[in-house]
């Protein structure tokens, strides 16, 4: 089963017999409400070719959408219908009682000198205090023109030899989760990274991931009017909750 597959039946156990509430599509995020108040978010994809200028079909009525239905968008070949999928998931789960950190992700790692670090996804903000702890890091990104960026092909190599793994959780919608965790071998600590992660636990007990690192929604209505109007996680954060949680 796919990691897409199981956080969909994680989530189909929490669904309400209720319509959403909100969809925002910004160009940075995606945001989900629930008619409970309850709200996540997504990253959206940005290369997701369209035949038009409509790049969904649904525009305009997927409010109308059941919870239970809006999270079978999780397995689309349509990578924006996976971040609403993904989005409604994280709303969804935001329901569940559970016990968070609120300590920073990358500090939760407990990187060594002698550690061998591979981040899958560029985040720029935390590698400066990384490469501080004096471990060799190696960066991939499916931009490698980037400056200091390793070509994504490397990733079956790097995954397997590395000691901690940093990966985006944009692989969820992009669908290159699976393949990349499948290279995970011997790592000590592996983390899911991003605003978009479904800090669930449960879906990834039988993977080498050991720590979910994402967020939560405090301030619906002012995340909603950022994210449509453009904005990304630095405005976006102060009306978020950073958690994390091991697996």
């Amino acid at each position: 089963m796919t990691i897409a597959q199981t956080i969909k039946e994680i989530g189909e156990k929490l669904c309400k017999d209720k319509k959403l509430a909100d969809v925002r599509i910004g160009l940075g995020y995606t945001c989900v409400e629930l008619k409970d108040g309850a709200a996540g978010i997504a990253w959206t994809p940005n290369r997701n070719a369209a035949s038009s200028c409509t790049h969904l079909p649904k525009a305009g009525s997927i409010q109308d959408t059941f919870e239970q239905d809006i999270l079978q968008l999780l397995e689309s070949d349509n990578h924006l219908e996976r971040a609403i999928g993904l989005a409604a998931f994280n709303a969804v789960y935001s329901r569940k009682e559970q016990q968070y950190s609120d300590a920073e992700a990358i500090s939760m790692l407990n990187i060594q000198a002698a550690d061998h670090v591979v981040m899958v996804g560029h985040f720029a903000p935390v590698i400066p205090r990384i490469k501080k702890t004096g471990c060799t890091l190696d960066v991939l990104d499916l931009n490698s023109a980037k400056p200091g960026i390793v070509d994504i092909r490397s990733a079956p190599d790097l995954l397997a030899s590395c000691d901690v793994a940093i990966i985006t959780s944009t692989s969820i919608i992009n669908d290159t989760i699976d393949n990349l965790l499948s290279h995970l071998q011997r790592n000590r600590a592996a983390v899911l990274l991003g605003p978009s992660t479904p800090v669930c636990p449960e879906a990834f007990a039988n993977t080498r991931i050991t720590q979910l690192s994402g967020s939560r929604v405090k301030e619906t209505e002012l995340l909603k009017r950022i994210i449509s109007q453009g904005g990304g996680t630095m405005l976006m954060k102060k009306h978020l909750e950073f958690v994390s949680v091991a697996v």
